[in-house]
């Protein structure tokens, strides 16, 4: 019997303007938990997505336990006991969790349903593996977190012995860090193989067996964890050194930016408020930073903060103007950049070109417009540029369309796009999420620039590390409010958490209130 659970030997898939793989070989022990990594674009979600049968390969095999098998689709996936958790989750919304978990593998006696016996399943499966879920609840009300798990739980509902993990950690918090890694770990010593993506080199050295790098398309090496570093991973997958720190100088704050002054804004899941009574500034020249566990009020709060929703109190002052009841665009033009929490949803539009994304908040100016019609040879010039400058990838460029590209450089093209905008406030949401390491040191350098030129941001993120290598202001957001401010130069990460978890109160600001 072969050594490996899976091979995939020789693999090349090509689209057009782009070899996404070129000749790679990957081989999987059973029982081992396998990281795959690279750049945006590196190719690694294309060929797990040759794996699960979504892509036919241009060239190359297959083998399941030494034996040659054809995945024309994930059902065929599926038969050979192989599933997948996508980077962005393929759940129904107004489905329940139960429904979701079982779509696809419903049992039914003269065309009803049998849930009794899913149900059960269910439940015996999230209570082995620690991932509770409530299986009435709707996917539209649960938070991303438990979102994955439902993706999770429906592999195991399947009973797939090879589990494909796309970005698992990409939207959780360092507290669903762990108990995932943890939830592989069990899965591996069940026999189960592991494969999974990332860009986070601490989890691959925590998580991982070993690890095979690709580079634009090529297959760069596969080494044993216990026997590199970070280092090591990080020039694999980049081809130089990386600086894992962020360099910045003491930060000059100038005149106040942003006043936010007791805004609240009401739940959409219940009925008390989602944020409460929060009051904050941000001046030029500085950087300050939202922490929190998610489900805390940031995503409301900067709803509510770029006009996506309405606040219920309170008031927003940007520049000495009320914007509190302006419209989306009324902020965009009064100088306010948003770098959104989820790319797909408020990011981008899909369907329309990179080069169109790149202008949607300015195609109606005089440089890319005139009278009415858009003047195509100014947008495909200055998306040229921007692609050049921010290493947006893409098989062909100005006119690739928004969907095909990688997740990283649909986030790299977002920021882009607002950073170049010179707004006088930049709020930067989770702004290297899915992002590998040379992109994440790329766009940390950037948003210290816009800092050091005399610009306020505001950073929302869940990445600790991040939070205290960026930050010149730390406020905590517990349960919708303000519980604490900090100096990322006198705090640790193990107080942070403290706050984040409500396990501590700072001052005054329990009533909402944060100044300098």
């Amino acid at each position: 019997m072969s050594e490996y659970v899976i091979e995939m030997l020789n693999i090349s898939k090509e689209f057009p303007g782009v070899k996404a793989n070129d000749d790679i070989t990957l081989q999987l022990k059973k029982g081992e938990i396998h990281a795959l990594l690279g750049e945006n674009g590196a190719g690694k979600s294309t060929l797990m997505s040759v794996l699960f049968g979504l892509y036919q390969p241009d060239a190359g095999i297959i083998k399941k336990n030494g034996e040659v098998v054809r995945i024309d689709s994930p059902n065929d996936a599926t038969a050979l006991k192989i599933g997948m958790v996508h980077q962005h989750f393929m759940l129904v919304e107004v489905f329940t969790v139960l429904d979701n978990i079982i779509l696809g593998a419903e049992q039914s006696h003269m065309g009803f349903l049998k849930k009794d016996a899913a149900r059960k399943k269910v439940l015996d499966l999230s209570e082995k593996y620690g991932m509770r879920v409530d299986p009435d609840a709707l996917i539209e009300d649960i938070s991303v977190g438990m979102q994955q798990r439902v993706e999770i739980l429906k592999m195991l509902y399947r009973d797939n012995e090879i589990l494909i993990l796309d970005e698992p950690t990409a939207v959780l918090t360092p507290q669903e860090i762990d108990e995932l890694i943890a939830i592989m770990r069990s899965f591996a010593a069940e026999g189960k193989s592991i494969l999974f993506i990332t860009h986070k080199l601490n989890e691959i050295m925590l998580a991982a067996d070993r690890c095979t790098v690709l580079r634009k398309g090529k297959l760069i090496g596969t080494v044993d964890i216990a026997n590199t570093s970070k280092e090591e991973l990080s020039r694999m997958m980049v081809g130089r050194d990386i600086s894992f720190r962020v360099e910045k100088g003491p930060f000059k704050p100038g005149n106040v930016v942003l006043e936010v002054d007791g805004l609240s804004v009401p739940s959409r899941v219940h009925k008390k408020n989602a944020v409460s009574d929060v009051s904050f500034s941000v001046r030029e020249g500085e950087i300050v930073c939202i922490a929190g566990i998610e489900g805390n009020g940031q995503t409301e709060f900067v709803a509510a903060l770029t006009g996506l929703e309405k606040a219920s109190a309170g008031s927003i002052t940007l520049n000495g103007c009320d914007i509190s009841h302006a419209s989306i665009r009324a902020r965009s033009c009064a100088g306010m950049s948003h770098i959104p929490e989820d790319r797909h949803k408020h990011g981008l539009v899909l369907d329309y070109t990179l080069a169109e994304n790149l202008v949607l908040q300015r195609y109606w100016q005089e440089e890319f417009q005139f009278r009415g019609f858009i003047r195509r040879d100014s947008v495909r010039k200055y998306a040229k540029r921007l692609i050049e400058q921010y290493d947006v990838r893409s098989g062909q460029g100005p006119e690739t369309i928004a969907r095909s590209m990688s997740g990283g450089n649909q986030q790299k093209a977002i920021v882009a796009r607002e950073i170049d905008k010179e707004s006088k406030l930049l709020v930067a949401v989770q702004p290297t999420r899915g992002l590998d390491v040379g992109a994440i040191e790329y766009i940390h350098r950037q948003i210290v620039l816009q800092r050091d030129a005399g610009k306020a941001v505001l950073l929302v993120s869940l990445e600790l590390d991040e939070v205290m290598n960026l930050s010149d202001r730390i406020l905590v957001m517990y349960e919708g409010r303000v519980v604490g401010e900090f100096d990322p130069k006198q705090t640790t990460v193990e107080e942070l958490g403290l706050y984040m978890a409500g396990a501590g109160r700072k001052g005054e600001n329990t009533a909402g209130r944060a100044d300098a």
